[in-house]
């Protein structure tokens, strides 16, 4: 008993080392559980997490008939395989045979150390350790982890994925033969510099001629490594699409090819329903470190150019400035200090909001964000869980319109998502989990906006598909959205450095793109239109009064206090009033919007009454 207890203390006081073991690389799996991507662990080493039940049966049966066969019934050291090693080693005066058995390999892979009868002694010991507290099947695990397969190759599954390409769950009997074999001399044997050699010890276990082994080693799976890099664990889920993720990645590499020099590009698709990524692409698959290899582009800030357009519309449709048929004007005008040009340089003269919003004229655009107002617009946006990013020290301003903040790919098609769906947006996420709704547009605008820009591709391509393109200013970058009832897509053309494609517009380079992708989705018919539509000026609503809605400012807003505020509202029966504080605010009846100049600094309450009691307020701060 004192024996056993004394061993007990050791043991505990003396653990096996198990760092190398939890040392391990991530594997990413797709929605369908498929490998997506294998990320190395720490110091570049491919080595992941091995058990015994991940293996085929092949090879556990050749790993216990070659190197230790008596492995299920020993304690770890096998006495008579010692004693000869011990023999062998005395004749020859060095190290032929160490007698080692799994267990004893496992706690040299373990605590690698010189190979020495201290060593040996070391390894005895912790053999007995390891077999006191891991089942046999768990200590056979240690070894397929960390076994030895050439340069920064560790494991059988990285050995199998490396020199067969396939998992070690599908190794046949002379694969599994070479697996065991070049762990005996890793360096030596490993088959892409050594083929001969490894090739003859594997017909020497087999016990006939195999045939070739191979002379090259496999790439190991990694599709969206831009969009997982940063993803830890050994086994992580995400809700991407295997299959169009390789489909879009070899697309994206023949696009690359046909694009100006050190140009990247970005793809992002969503389904709509889940607002799951189904896949993410960042520059291609087998892009040069040139062209920004490491990075994610789909997150990178970039002028979004016309491409925001779309929600300005909604939000004036929404709130009865302007609807799809409303004449708008497209002439020189000036906004105090602003004078905004379309992109071509000329004007239109009149149009209909539709027509200029598909147009992407420029002076529509802006005239109707006046009305919107930029900081309630810049506040929907980011309560809709998207950044804006403006200059240091910039407030929301008109350029807005035009592509004056910087926004991502994926955020950007989180908004647009709002757009084919009931106008809530919800974040698109990467791995599998809860997504909570934010409201940020109504459904009827969100679905006339969607009507709006349900057109052709100019040069062909899938139907039913509502599409926009936007360019940044010196065609830095080129941008294409689109979305149909099941996905929504986006694509990004640009220089990750920000400089300019001369010449470049989203109609030319991302927009091809785009109808390509959208091609290559399964076809979802956008269902039947509402009866319901959002009204313009003079033009009535259909269907029941909208509950009364205070649009700005919006609860809990900080407002500047230079100058005055336009408090706007949604919905209920007119005629309406406007309090402040209790105090009536002096307004027209008949409007839904009513102009409020702040006393100071401080927190006010604002109210807003209908003609049927209905009520709707918000506490504001004024600095």
């Amino acid at each position: 008993m004192f024996l056993i207890a004394t061993l007990w203390v050791l043991d505990r006081a003396f653990p096996p080392a198990l760092g190398r073991l939890h040392a391990v690389g991530t594997e990413v799996v797709a929605r369908d559980g498929r490998t997506l991507a294998l990320l190395p662990a720490e110091g570049g080493v491919w080595r992941f997490r091995v058990r015994a039940e991940d293996v085929s049966p092949a090879l556990l049966e050749t790993l216990v008939q070659v190197e230790d066969r008596r492995f299920w019934w020993h304690p770890g050291v096998d006495p008579v395989a010692l004693a000869r090693a011990v023999w062998q080693d005395i004749r020859a005066g060095r190290i032929v045979s160490g007698g080692s058995t799994l267990t004893m390999q496992a706690a040299r892979l373990l605590e690698p150390r010189p190979r020495t009868v201290r060593s040996k002694l070391i390894e005895v010991a912790r053999a007995v350790q390891l077999e006191w507290r891991y089942s046999k099947r768990e200590i056979l695990g240690i070894w397929l982890t960390l076994a030895p397969y050439g340069g920064n190759l560790e494991g059988v599954r990285a050995g199998s994925l490396a020199w067969f390409g396939v998992g070690p769950q599908h190794l046949d009997t002379t694969q599994a033969a070479l697996l065991v074999a070049i762990p005996r001399r890793p360096e030596a044997l490993r088959p892409d510099r050594h083929a001969a050699r490894a090739r003859a010890l594997r017909d020497r276990i087999l016990g006939w001629d195999g045939g070739a082994v191979p002379d090259r080693r496999v790439a190991l799976p990694r599709h969206a490594r831009q969009a997982v890099a940063g993803l830890k664990g050994e086994r992580v889920e995400t809700v991407l699409d295997l299959s169009l993720q390789r489909a879009l990645e070899r697309l994206a590499e023949e696009r690359l090819r046909g694009l100006p020099e050190r140009a990247s590009l970005a793809i992002v698709v969503a389904e709509m329903g889940a607002r799951e990524l189904r896949a993410v692409v960042s520059g291609g698959a087998g892009m040069q470190a040139g062209r920004a290899a490491a990075m994610d582009l789909s997150r990178a800030v970039r002028s979004p150019g016309s491409a925001m357009k779309p929600f300005i519309y909604a939000m004036a449709f929404q709130d009865g400035i302007a609807g799809p048929a409303t004449r708008v004007d497209d002439l020189p005008r000036r906004f105090g200090a602003y004078a905004p040009e379309d992109f071509d340089r000329t004007f239109q003269g009149g149009v209909t909001a539709a027509d200029a919003l598909r147009r992407s004229l420029n002076l529509p655009a802006v005239a109707l964000l006046d009305r919107v107002g930029p900081l309630r617009f810049a506040a929907a946006v980011k309560g809709a869980g998207a950044s804006l990013h403006l200059p240091p020290g910039a407030d929301p301003s008109l350029p807005l319109a035009l592509g004056g903040a910087g926004i991502t790919l994926r955020d950007l098609a989180g908004l647009y998502a709002a757009l084919g769906t009931d106008g809530s947006a919800v974040p698109l996420r990467l791995r599998p989990g809860p997504n909570e709704a934010r409201a940020f547009l109504q459904p009827r605008g969100a679905q006339v906006i969607a009507e709006v820009l349900t057109q052709p591709f100019p040069e062909g391509g899938p139907a039913g598909v509502a599409w926009k393109t936007g360019t940044s200013w010196g065609g830095r970058d080129a941008w294409a959205m689109g979305f149909d009832a099941a996905h929504v897509a986006g694509v990004w053309v640009g220089r990750p450095d920000g400089t300019p494609l001369p010449g470049a517009t989203g109609r030319n380079l991302a927009l091809p793109l785009l109808s390509r992708v959208m091609g290559m989705l399964p076809p979802s018919p956008r269902p039947e239109p509402r009866a319901e539509r959002v009204a313009g000026p003079n033009r009535e609503r259909t269907g029941q009064e909208e509950a009364l809605r205070l649009l700005f400012p919006p609860p809990g807003a900080v407002l500047g206090g230079e100058g005055p505020v336009v408090l706007r509202v949604m919905g209920g029966r007119r005629p309406l009033t406007f309090l402040v504080d209790g105090a009536r605010l002096p307004a027209d009846p008949a409007r839904r919007e009513a102009a409020w100049l702040p006393q100071g600094p401080g927190f006010y309450r604002l109210t807003v009454l209908d003609a049927e009691g209905s009520a709707a307020r918000a506490t504001v701060r004024v600095r």
